[in-house]
């Protein structure tokens, strides 16, 4: 009989699940997109209830059920994707002890308890200070301890987003190598949980009783319960498949797996990723992130606020596009991309940088527009947003590539943003070498597949499995005067846009008290 799998992706914005087969073709897929993805109790805070992930879940499942007909009955594995760094609290039996704190929470601890004088000495020595004191202050762990005690003294174990879903599905809270990538004390290079005497461990002190057990990647986690199948309508006894972060399964799903090729994708958070067999920091003290296939890395560089940068604009000066699509039935975003071409390259003169919320090495980093004249249009302001992300992601690609001495053969993009051929296009411009999309956009869910299918021995390495599931569907090839006008830009005036303004960026956040 035919073998299928279900695969769910819990992302910041939306549910889905889907019916994979070992070709690689979603046969049945629905998707639930939250009214509410996250609330806040305080501006910067965003939460979400463990138990809004579950019901998603259990909505997704019953849908899809109810889509498939036959389809169901073949079903032979379970897995799940999800977002990073999205932490839960947990009491011994598994219930929730307060709302999950989602990946894009601003709250921040007040750090008074020094760090042991040799760290800081450390510290100082190789130029982390400043990076160290802002991840101590921005991770949940030390923001819990300081102001929910009771909470943290009630906590049994502090879980990912996917081992809380990995315990509601089959019941133990445990999770993949693969998806511990957030504030926590992992060592990434050894694919375990620091000891108490490793350098880091002091930024984020949580008690080692309180993590959970770990597995790898295509290991089989347990089996859908009883519990989980009343509720979700999952059929009992299924294996649960471990994978990895939502990041992770979609550079498997675009076939990302040696140094050559670059996974490129235009989600929430935009991020260029690679794949390499030894562990190699994408910048000084930053780890390489433990990749969905065992044995391997992805050194990432992400812009926290990539593709978001685009639901910001439709929000703030799309009202037009935004009424259009709704009478068309189409999405805002399919009408202000084909307005793309009416601008020129460079935007005449308008350059974004899109840092509108720093990262950890960047921490007074600002986003920016400069160049503004008589001759521009929101039109323009949108090619310079698409064109800004895709600056900084080539900062990475340039960054990375020097690390790794590697060089990048093609980018294969994924996410909401590579449905559109004019960004797809834009992106091979820009970047110098081709850019692929595979058979859907979803290359999450097909990453996420091909270890569920690797997990119950339908292949014998991811590697084979990609060869039957991932398939490009079209390239786009830079036309290489472009991609001259375009370094041009890069060399001579992007590169140096955050040096320039790093003085007022730092004067900007002292007065406002950041």
């Amino acid at each position: 009989m035919e073998a299928v799998v279900l695969t769910f992706d819990i992302g910041t914005q939306s549910c889905r699940a889907a019916i994979v087969d070992d070709k690689g073709t979603i046969l049945s897929q629905t998707q639930e997109k939250f009214a509410t993805p996250y609330f806040s109790k305080n501006p910067g805070w965003a939460e979400q209830t463990g138990q809004f992930y579950w019901d998603s879940i259990c909505k997704v499942s019953k849908q899809i059920k109810a889509n498939s007909g036959e389809l169901w009955s073949k079903i032979a594995a379970v897995s799940i994707t999800t977002i990073r760094d999205t932490t839960i609290c947990v009491d011994e039996h598994g219930a929730p002890l307060r709302p999950a704190i989602l990946w894009l929470d601003k709250r921040e601890a007040s750090i008074a308890e020094p760090l042991p004088l040799v760290k800081q000495a450390l510290f100082t020595a190789i130029g982390m200070r400043e990076s160290v004191a802002l991840i101590r202050k921005v991770s949940v762990c030390n923001w819990i301890m300081q102001n929910e005690p009771e909470i943290w003294k009630k906590t049994h174990k502090y879980l990912m987003l996917s081992g809380y879903m990995h315990f509601c599905l089959c019941g133990k809270m445990i999770d993949s190598t693969a998806n511990i990538i957030g504030h926590v004390p992992f060592d990434s290079k050894k694919r375990s949980w620091q000891k108490t005497s490793d350098l880091t461990y002091c930024i984020f002190p949580i008690p080692r009783r309180k993590f959970c057990e770990l597995c790898e990647p295509g290991d089989i986690i347990g089996a859908i319960t009883r519990q989980a199948s009343e509720q979700s309508g999952i059929p009992e006894g299924l294996p649960l498949v471990a994978t990895g972060s939502d990041k992770g399964c979609e550079t498997i799903g675009l076939s990302c797996t040696t140094p050559e090729k670059a996974s490129v994708s235009y989600g929430t958070t935009a991020t260029i990723q690679y794949t390499l067999d030894r562990f190699v920091e994408p910048q000084p003290f930053f780890p390489a992130y433990p990749a969905a296939l065992k044995g391997h890395y992805n050194p990432e560089i992400e812009i926290y606020r990539g593709f978001w940068l685009i639901s910001w604009f439709i929000r703030e000066f799309g009202e037009k596009e935004a009424r259009e699509a709704l009478n068309l039935g189409v999405s805002a975003e399919e009408l202000l991309n084909k307005r793309l071409r009416e601008i020129p390259l460079g935007c005449e003169g308008l350059i974004l940088q899109p840092y509108f919320t720093a990262g950890a090495s960047m921490p007074k980093a600002r986003g920016a527009i400069i160049g503004f004249s008589d001759v521009h249009t929101r039109i323009h302001i949108y090619r310079a947003i698409i064109e800004g992300i895709i600056f900084g992601l080539i900062d990475g690609k340039k960054m990375l590539e020097k690390r790794m001495k590697t060089q990048t053969k093609g980018v294969y993009l994924s996410g909401g943003g590579s449905q559109s051929a004019e960004i797809c296009q834009i992106s091979a411009d820009m970047f110098g070498v081709p850019a692929y999309r595979s058979q859907t956009h979803e290359a999450a869910v097909i990453g996420s597949s091909i270890l569920a299918f690797c997990g119950i021995g339908r292949f014998n390495s991811v590697e084979q499995a990609i060869e039957e599931m991932v398939h490009i569907k079209d390239s786009f090839v830079p036309d290489m005067k472009r991609h001259a006008a375009y370094e041009k830009i890069y060399g001579e005036v992007y590169s140096k846009i955050f040096d320039k303004l790093r003085p007022l960026y730092e004067k900007s956040c002292q007065l406002e008290g950041f």
